[in-house]
């Protein structure tokens, strides 16, 4: 799908190319959160089980920002996850407005689990694009997103 907005050449060509980047991301992401709903997740619960899998423990401020959440979204993922003991949370010693937020053993065994078949289904899925393709859509995105930030 195009755009059928009779602008510039410059806004329909950014118009193009912004819903195609749109519609293939949420295409994906559909695709992608079919088989995590099978395992009770969202792909947002997902990107908090994967970070502190991969990065360890951080604090809550922390694990927002590195997943792109808003406070209160992230905070709403995590109590989801606390009540199914897959998350623990304890605040700082030092700093008790600080909660860091862990994983459980429940919570390490599940996305142990889950992750590499969610890696697979990504690498499948990506597999429509040879690795050169890949690297510059990863090239691409990178600075398209920089760029956004830096604007903002």
């Amino acid at each position: 799908m195009t755009t059928r907005f009779k602008g510039s050449d410059r806004e329909v060509r950014a118009l193009d190319a912004y819903i195609k980047l749109t519609r293939a991301s949420e295409t994906l992401a559909a695709m992608l959160a079919r088989p995590l709903a099978r395992d009770g997740l969202t792909t947002a619960q997902l990107g908090v089980l994967e970070a502190l899998l991969h990065l360890g423990a951080m604090n809550e401020r922390e694990l927002g920002r590195k997943l792109l959440r808003s406070g209160g979204h992230i905070t709403t993922v995590l109590d989801n996850l606390e009540r199914r003991g897959l998350i623990r949370r304890a605040r700082g010693a030092e700093d008790r407005r600080c909660v860091f937020v862990s994983l459980t053993p429940k919570g390490k065994n599940l996305i142990g689990r889950v992750f590499p078949a969610h890696a697979g289904r990504i690498a499948d899925a990506m597999g429509a694009l040879d690795a050169a393709e890949q690297d510059e859509l990863g090239r691409l995105c990178r600075k398209l997103g920089r760029a956004a930030r830096e604007s903002a």
